[in-house]
């Protein structure tokens, strides 16, 4: 994403307090941590931290949003700030285009087949071509969100079942669960994905979209950001599902990770950790871009593709979602 500075990621339970221009974190049984403001991009609240009103008000002036996940690793939340990328022209764009069904199905049906794309792609290209091949008709067929989500959630019942038999037993899926996870692969990929979500949303704010007005998730869907849940469809794969094959077949991920109970399951103190550092390292990741030609990193192509959107509903630019081309 544009900007110099950095994204913090707190995997400890803290206390966050000011100090005139810096933020200190307050760690039991570790050593203070300062930082200045103006270094921070956005915080990820991997841990309980407790932050109070002179810290809100720094991070409101500094435009830091902090996003919080759940005990079990959802996404929880965001403190955002005021929200002055906002621009009414792109917001009544985006709003004209999400209302008319012609045009917002089209955007629909083009994340949904980047989405597959790219689960296919990480997972089992030859495995996963049939099913993919039903979505591609189901989606042509398809007149409204509805049936386009149906058609994904049938594709992607067929990517888990394929990504079981490349998982020893314990890391299996059987299925997607959530709210709780009932074990530790869903455990794993709820949490990638909630971290996917707050990574997708700070990429959001900084673009004049409004993050309420989708095309495939509905408005305001659950209170929570409906364009977010639409851009986030396409990250989600090279994140989740392709760091839960990558670190299960390199034997990174053990069982004492997780926390196990009947029926639910949650990383362990130590599983989080390592779970956000390989996160983290992977958002700095590049590759070079075909278009831009110049490296960009993995976290850049979050804002990319909001601003491929953006110049849709201004300018009429073809919107092609995120795939995965390297």
């Amino acid at each position: 994403m544009p900007a110099a500075a950095r994204t913090y990621w707190l995997t400890s339970p803290c206390r966050i307090r000011r100090k005139d221009e810096s933020l200190i974190i307050e760690r039991d049984n570790a050593a203070n941590v300062h930082i200045p403001v103006t270094d921070v991009r956005d915080i990820v609240a991997c841990a309980e931290t407790d932050l109070n009103t002179a810290v809100i008000s720094l991070l409101n002036r500094h435009r830091v949003n902090v996003h919080f996940l759940s005990y079990y690793g959802d996404y929880a939340g965001s403190l955002l700030t005021s929200d002055t990328s906002t621009s009414g022209e792109t917001v009544a764009a985006q709003a004209r285009t999400a209302g008319d069904p012609h045009a917002s199905v089209a955007i629909a049906r083009s994340i949904v087949d980047a989405c597959a794309f790219n689960v296919r792609r990480v997972v089992d290209r030859k495995l996963l071509a049939r099913p993919y091949t039903v979505l591609r008709e189901s989606i042509e067929d398809s007149t409204s969100q509805a049936q386009l989500m149906g058609a994904e959630g049938t594709f992607r019942r067929s990517a888990w079942e394929v990504i079981d038999t490349k998982l020893p037993d314990w890391l299996q899926l059987n299925g997607r669960s959530r709210r709780p996870p009932r074990n530790a692969g869903n455990a794993f990929i709820s949490y990638v994905n909630g971290i996917t979500y707050a990574r997708v949303l700070t990429a959001v704010r900084l673009t004049p979209l409004h993050s309420g007005i989708a095309f495939l998730h509905g408005t305001m869907e659950r209170q929570r950001h409906s364009l977010v849940l639409d851009l986030s469809e396409m990250f989600k794969p090279l994140m989740a599902e392709r760091l839960l094959l990558r670190m299960a077949s390199r034997n990174q991920l053990k069982e004492h990770h997780f926390d196990r109970d009947t029926n639910q399951a949650m990383l362990s103190d130590t599983g989080r950790k390592l779970v956000v550092q390989t996160i983290r390292d992977e958002f700095a990741v590049t590759v070079t871009h075909r278009t831009l030609a110049r490296n960009v990193a993995y976290d850049e192509l979050l804002y990319l593709d909001a601003l491929a959107l953006t110049r849709h509903c201004l300018e009429g630019t073809p919107y092609k979602p995120f795939r995965i081309w390297w």
